[in-house]
C-alpha cells in the first residue's frame, strides 16, 4: 500500500482497528480524547526547555517527539474519518477564514488575536 497520502493513511487506519475489533472503542468522544492526551505528550518533551532548545532537539529527544507528532495525526485522521470530515478541506477553509481574519497588511509582525486588531 501506498504511503504517499491522508487517504492512504486513513484506509489504512480503518484496516489496523478493523483488524483489532477496535472500532467499538474509536468513538468520536475517545478519539478525541485520546488526541488531546497525545497532544499533551508533545508539550511534555518541550516543558522547561528554551526557546533555542526546543529548536535545537538531540536525536533520542527529536525521535520521541515524531512518535507523538505520529500518534496525534494517526489519532486526528481516525477522529475526521469517524465524522465523516475531510481534514485537508477543513484545513484549506479554516485557512481562508484565518486569511479573512488576519489580513496580512495588518498582522505582520504581530501575535496579537484578531479581536484585538
Amino acid at each position: 500500500m501506498s504511503k504517499q497520502s491522508l487517504n492512504d493513511l486513513t484506509i489504512r487506519l480503518r484496516e489496523f482497528a478493523a483488524d483489532r475489533d477496535w472500532d467499538q472503542f474509536h468513538s468520536p468522544k475517545n478519539l478525541a480524547m485520546a488526541l488531546s492526551v497525545e497532544a499533551s505528550e508533545i508539550m511534555e518533551h518541550f516543558q522547561w526547555l528554551t526557546e533555542e532548545q526546543s529548536s535545537a532537539l538531540v536525536p533520542k529527544k527529536l525521535q520521541q517527539v515524531k512518535e507523538e507528532i505520529a500518534d496525534v495525526l494517526i489519532y486526528l485522521t481516525r477522529l475526521a474519518d469517524r465524522l465523516g470530515v475531510n481534514p485537508l478541506m477543513a484545513a484549506y477553509e479554516k485557512l481562508e477564514v484565518n486569511q479573512a481574519k488576519y489580513p496580512a497588511d495588518k498582522v505582520r509582525g504581530s501575535a496579537k488575536k484578531y479581536t484585538d486588531l
